[in-house]
C-alpha cells in the first residue's frame, strides 16, 4: 500500500529517538515537510544530519510555556504525532510527587497542548488533518512497577477519544497505537535477557516483541487517507496481548 504525504507538513514530538525519530525520518521519506521536537539537542542534530529536510525544535514539553513559546511560530500542521514520554518506572510504594507530576506533564498534558495549537491552526483554515497520540498497551493492562504509567496512557486513550469527538466536525481525526514493548534501542537493552522476556512474551500470541517498523507502519496509516474513516480508535500492536 503505498502512502505519500507530499505537499503535507508533519509534527512529531519525541523525535529524537526510538519510535518518534523513526516516524519523523518516514514521514519525509513520504514527501512530507517535518518538524521535529525533542529536549536533546544532540539527538536533533544527528536526525537532521540524516535528513536535512527535518526542522528541528529543541523545548522540553514538560514546560507548558517554554512549549507554547517554541511553537507558537510553527506555522501550518496537517499531520501530528504526540510520541513524547517520559518512561520513568517506580513500585507503587515508591512512587513520588515528583514522579507523578513529571509523568502526566509530558505523557498527558503535554499531548494536550500541542493538539491544541495544531487542532486551532486545522480549524482556521478548515482543512481538516490528522493526530496520532502514542499511547501503550499499558493503557489496558496493570503491569508491575508501571502504575503511574498505566494511569498516563489510560489518560490518553480518554484524551484521544474525547479529541475525536469535539474535532470530527472540523474534518480533523485523533486516534492511538497502543503499542506493546518495541525494540528500540531502549527496548532491547530492557528486555533482551530471555529471563526477564519470557513472561510478557509469553502473553503475546505472535511469540515476539514489536518492531520499530510495525509501530511506525500503523502510525502512517492512521495519518493517512486511507484510513479517512477511522477516528478514535486505539489500535493495539501488541501481537495479541490485549485480547487474550
Amino acid at each position: 500500500m503505498e502512502i505519500s504525504f507530499a505537499g503535507k507538513r508533519a509534527l512529531v514530538t519525541g523525535a529524537g529517538k526510538g519510535i518518534g525519530r523513526a516516524t519523523a525520518l518516514a514521514l519525509a521519506r513520504c514527501g512530507a515537510k517535518v518538524t521535529a521536537v525533542t529536549r536533546t539537542q544532540a539527538d536533533l542534530n544527528s536526525l537532521v544530519q540524516e535528513n536535512a529536510s527535518i526542522t528541528p525544535v529543541c523545548v522540553d514539553l514538560g514546560d507548558w510555556e517554554a512549549t507554547e513559546t517554541a511553537l507558537k511560530d510553527v506555522g501550518p500542521i496537517d499531520l501530528l504525532v504526540n510520541n513524547a514520554a517520559f518512561p520513568s518506572l517506580q513500585s507503587f510504594l515508591e512512587i513520588t510527587p515528583d514522579h507523578f507530576d513529571r509523568s502526566f506533564n509530558v505523557n498527558v498534558k503535554a499531548a494536550l497542548q500541542v493538539s491544541q495549537i495544531v487542532a486551532r491552526g486545522m480549524k482556521a483554515r478548515g482543512s481538516g488533518g490528522s493526530i496520532v497520540n502514542v499511547s501503550s498497551q499499558a493503557s489496558q493492562c496493570a503491569l508491575r512497577d508501571h502504575t503511574v504509567y498505566c494511569a498516563t496512557k489510560a489518560a490518553l486513550d480518554m484524551l484521544t477519544k474525547g479529541m475525536a469527538l469535539e474535532l470530527g466536525p472540523y474534518q480533523i481525526r485523533v486516534n492511538t497505537v497502543n503499542p506493546t514493548v518495541v525494540m528500540t534501542d531502549m527496548g532491547r537493552l530492557g528486555w533482551s535477557d530471555p529471563e526477564k522476556s519470557k513472561n510478557m512474551m509469553s502473553r503475546i500470541p505472535l511469540g515476539r516483541f514489536a518492531e520499530v517498523e510495525d509501530v511506525v507502519n500503523s502510525i502512517l496509516f492512521l495519518l493517512s487517507d486511507k484510513s479517512s474513516m477511522t477516528n478514535g480508535v486505539a489500535l493495539p500492536v501488541d501481537g495479541g496481548f490485549l485480547s487474550c
